[in-house]
Order: C-alpha cells, then sequence, then structure tokens
C-alpha cells in the first residue's frame, strides 16, 4: 500500500474551485482504499470497523466544508496527504491512530446507565448532583 502512496501527489496550485473539489474526492477515495491497510498494520479490528474509520475520515474532511479558496483547500490537502503518508508509512503509533480518530474530539464515551443499575439510591442522587 505504501508504493501506491509514494505516487500520489497534491498538485500545487488548483486552477479553480471545481478542480479543488475534484482533487478532494480523489483524496478521500486515497484514504478509503488505505484503511483495510491500515487496520491490519496497527490491528485496529478490534477497536474500530474499517466504516467507523471512513465516516472519521470523512468528517475530518467535512470539518472544512466552507472553504472556498482553492489554494487554501491545496494547503488543507497537502496536510491531509502528509498525514495519510505518516499513518501508511507507521510513522504514527497505534495510540495516535486511536486517540484521534477512534475515541475522537468527544472523548472516551462510556455507557452509564447500564451501571446505574447496582447502585444505591443515595449513590444515584449523589452522582447526578455533583457530577451533571
Amino acid at each position: 500500500m505504501a508504493h501506491m502512496l509514494k505516487n500520489v501527489r497534491v498538485p500545487p496550485n488548483s486552477a479553480s474551485l471545481e478542480e479543488a473539489r475534484s482533487r478532494t474526492f480523489e483524496f478521500f477515495r486515497t484514504c478509503c482504499r488505505s484503511i483495510p491497510h491500515v487496520m491490519d498494520i496497527y490491528n485496529l479490528h478490534d477497536v474500530v470497523s474499517p466504516s467507523q474509520l471512513r465516516s472519521a475520515a470523512a468528517s475530518e474532511l467535512r470539518k472544512n466544508a466552507s472553504v472556498t479558496n482553492p489554494k487554501v483547500i491545496d494547503m488543507l490537502l497537502f496536510k491531509g496527504m502528509e498525514e495519510l503518508m505518516n499513518i501508511v508509512n507507521q510513522s504514527k503509533q497505534r495510540h495516535h491512530i486511536v486517540g484521534k480518530y477512534v475515541v475522537g474530539n468527544q472523548g472516551l464515551v462510556q455507557d452509564l446507565a447500564a451501571k446505574d443499575q447496582d447502585k444505591s439510591n443515595f449513590l444515584k442522587n449523589f452522582y447526578s448532583s455533583n457530577y451533571s
């Protein structure tokens, strides 16, 4: 997979917004094609599914959906390609990938409703009043 990405480069300037948009879609396709390889090299099968990684990549791209300047889009594509190359070339460790793309910005999401079943009413009231 790394040999496929060696030839992928972001040209310095897009001529128009449509050209930058098509390069963005091509970059997303490249990311999606590299997901199975990334899952294998970082052993992510027990933590996340390929579709969840694909949606994480899509959400990273959607963060900048409002950008309309082709030069800025080219710069963001360059940074994205650099990030993808670092991931595929194993310049990052597993916890970097899990922290950024699996857990994300909202932190570790825990289901506290199932754990509350065994607690007493006193503890339920205490937790709801002090930690809500």
